[in-house]
C-alpha cells in the first residue's frame, strides 16, 4: 500500500432516484480499467451499496445478479466479463492489521475493488483512485442523494473525462441511452454501444493523443510516423469514404475538441469465422474489390471536415516507413535480449531505405493503413463493395495503395493460406491490368516489400505491447508474422534484406 495522495479533478451531482443512480453507475463503469480502486464514502443508508449493486449488475450485464452488502462477510468477489471485482466493506474492521488477514494486499493486480468505509484504511490507500461520497438529500426527495466524485493521482484525468462524456451524451440527446463497453484491441480509444429507442449507435471516446518523448530530431514517434493526433482525421476520412459510396460509419454527433463521436453502428459481422478465426474467401474477395475500386480513382489529399475546416492527409514518406521498421530493433530484438550493436542498425536502415524507394515513387492514393480483418465488417444488406464496412482509418496517409493489399492478405491476427493470398493477389492484379499506371511486375515487388515492412513493424508493436503495456496476448501472433515475413523476403529483389534477417532475426526463431 502507498501513502494517501492529494485530490485532483472533482465534480458533484444530485441523483434524484434509483434510475439516476443506475445511470451514474454506468458512467463510472465506463471509466473503469483493470486494477482500479473505487472508494465509497458516506453514512449508513446514504446509498453506497445501492450504487455498488447497480455498478456490478451493469458490468455483469445481468440485472438479476445477487449483490448482498458485504458488511458481515467484509469481502464479496465477482467474476465479471472484463475483470475480477471485489466489493469490500471495512465498517467492522477494528484496525489496519486486519487487512493482511483478509488477503486484501494479495489480490491479483488487475482486480477492481469497490471499497466501502475507506477511512478504516486511512494512510494505506494507493495514490491512484477515485472516491465517491454519498450524502442524503431529503429536501429533494426521499430517494435523492448528493454525490461528490474526486479523482486522485492518475484517476484525476478520467474523472474529468467522465464529466465531458456525460455532458456530450446529454447535449446530443443520448443521455438516457444504456451504454455497453465494446471489446477493444490494441487501440487507446474506447468504444461503447448505445441503445436508444431500439436503435444502436457507437460512442467513440478518443481524447487528443499526447506527444510521447522525442525520438529523432526533437520529434516523437507519432509525429514521424504521422499518427492522427485527434478525431478530425477520422471525421474527414469517414465522410470522404462515404462520398465514394463506401461503407464508413455515418457521424451523427461530434465534439472535435474533446474527441467524442456518436456514429452509425455497422454491427459485428466479420469477414472471418471460427476459433481461431479463418478468412471467409467471398468476403475477402469483396475487400479486395473495394481496394481496386478505391485505387482506380484519383483521390484528393485534402478533405472537408466542417465549415472552414479541412484535413490534409500526410504523405507516407521514407522517414515514416523507416521509423516503423525500426520498431523491430527497438522492441522485438531487445525484448529477446538480442543486442543491436555496431553497424547493425545502420545496415538495416540502409537496406530498407533502398528497398522502399519504389514505394516513395509509386502513384499516391489513400492508404487506410489498418485494412485488415479486425477493422472490416460484413454488411450483407448492401451491394457490391459497400458490403464491406470500414473502421479504424484515422491514420490514413497518401501513399502506395498496395500497402493495404498487404495488410489484408498478410493479416497479423489471421492465418491467410498462401493459396488464398495468391488467388486474391491475382484478382487485384487482373482488375488493375487495364489501368494505364499499373505495372504488374512493379506491383509484385512492391507488395513483397511492403508486406515485409509491415510484418517488421508489427513484430515490434506486439513486442512493445507485451514489454511496455503488459499485454502478452499479442505474442501468440509472432510465429504467424515471422512466416509472413519469410514468405515476403523470398522475392528475388529483397535478397539483401533476406540475408540481414537471416543473420539477425530468423535463426533465433527457428524459421
Amino acid at each position: 500500500m502507498f501513502p494517501t495522495a492529494s485530490g485532483g479533478a472533482s465534480f458533484s451531482v444530485t441523483l434524484p432516484n434509483e434510475a439516476a443512480t443506475a445511470r451514474f453507475a454506468m458512467d463510472v463503469a465506463a471509466a473503469l480499467e483493470p486494477g482500479d480502486l473505487v472508494t465509497l464514502s458516506g453514512d449508513l443508508g446514504a446509498g453506497k451499496t445501492t450504487f455498488a449493486r447497480a455498478l456490478i449488475r451493469y458490468l455483469a450485464g445481468d440485472d438479476t445478479v445477487e449483490v448482498p452488502s458485504p458488511t458481515f462477510t467484509l469481502i464479496q468477489s465477482y467474476e465479471l466479463p472484463r475483470f475480477l471485482l471485489v466489493h469490500a466493506d471495512f465498517y467492522r474492521l477494528s484496525g489496519t492489521a486486519e487487512l493482511a488477514e483478509l488477503g486484501f494486499e494479495d489480490m491479483p493486480e488487475e482486480t477492481v475493488v469497490l471499497l466501502e468505509w475507506p477511512d478504516r484504511a486511512a494512510g494505506f490507500l494507493p495514490p491512484d483512485r477515485v472516491d465517491i461520497t454519498f450524502t442524503l438529500a431529503p429536501q429533494s426527495g426521499p430517494e435523492s442523494r448528493n454525490v461528490r466524485v474526486v479523482g486522485y493521482g492518475a484517476f484525476s484525468a478520467r474523472v474529468e473525462r467522465m464529466t465531458q462524456m456525460r455532458a456530450f451524451l446529454d447535449e446530443s440527446g443520448f443521455g438516457d441511452a444504456p451504454r455497453r463497453r465494446m471489446v477493444g484491441d490494441a487501440s487507446t480509444r474506447i468504444f461503447e454501444r448505445l441503445t436508444s429507442d431500439g436503435q444502436k449507435t457507437v460512442l467513440m471516446n478518443a481524447p487528443r493523443r499526447p506527444d510521447g518523448p522525442p525520438v529523432r530530431d526533437g520529434k516523437p514517434y507519432s509525429a514521424i510516423a504521422h499518427l492522427a493526433e485527434d478525431i478530425v482525421a477520422y471525421v474527414a476520412l469517414a465522410q470522404g469514404l462515404r462520398d465514394r459510396n463506401l461503407s464508413a460509419p455515418t457521424i451523427l454527433q461530434a465534439d472535435l475538441d474533446r474527441g467524442l463521436l456518436i456514429m452509425e453502428d455497422l454491427g459485428d459481422d466479420r469477414i472471418v469465422e471460427g476459433d481461431p478465426p479463418a478468412p471467409i474467401a467471398a468476403r475477402y474477395e469483396a475487400a479486395v474489390d473495394l481496394l481496386v475500386s478505391l485505387h482506380r480513382r484519383k483521390l484528393p489529399e485534402r478533405l472537408p471536415v466542417a465549415p472552414h475546416v479541412e484535413y490534409r492527409l500526410p504523405y507516407y514518406d521514407i522517414e515514416a516507413f523507416l521509423i516503423e521498421a525500426e520498431l523491430l530493433l527497438d522492441w522485438y530484438l531487445v525484448s529477446a535480449d538480442v543486442p543491436v550493436r555496431g553497424g547493425v542498425r545502420e545496415e538495416f536502415i540502409t537496406l530498407w531505405r533502398e528497398a522502399l524507394e519504389p514505394a516513395i515513387e509509386a502513384p499516391a492514393t489513400w492508404v487506410l493503413r489498418d485494412f485488415h480483418s479486425p477493422n472490416l465488417l460484413w454488411l450483407p444488406g448492401r451491394e457490391n463493395v459497400a458490403r464491406i464496412g470500414l473502421l479504424d482509418f484515422q491514420d490514413a496517409l497518401m501513399g502506395p495503395g498496395v500497402y493495404d493489399v498487404a495488410s489484408l492478405l498478410q493479416d497479423a491476427r489471421v492465418d491467410v493460406p498462401e493459396s488464398l493470398e495468391v488467388a486474391l493477389l491475382s484478382r487485384y492484379a487482373r482488375a488493375r491490368l487495364y489501368d494505364q499506371r499499373f505495372d504488374a511486375a512493379a506491383f509484385a515487388r512492391l507488395y513483397a516489400t511492403l508486406a515485409a515492412q509491415r510484418a517488421t513493424k508489427i513484430l515490434g508493436i506486439f513486442a512493445r505491447l507485451d514489454r511496455r503495456d503488459g499485454k502478452p496476448q499479442y505474442l501468440r501472433h509472432m510465429p504467424r508474422l515471422l512466416r509472413y515475413l519469410q514468405r515476403s523476403l523470398a522475392h528475388p529483389d529483397l535478397a539483401a534484406l533476406k540475408d540481414w534477417y537471416a543473420a539477425h532475426v530468423l535463426p533465433r526463431d527457428g524459421l
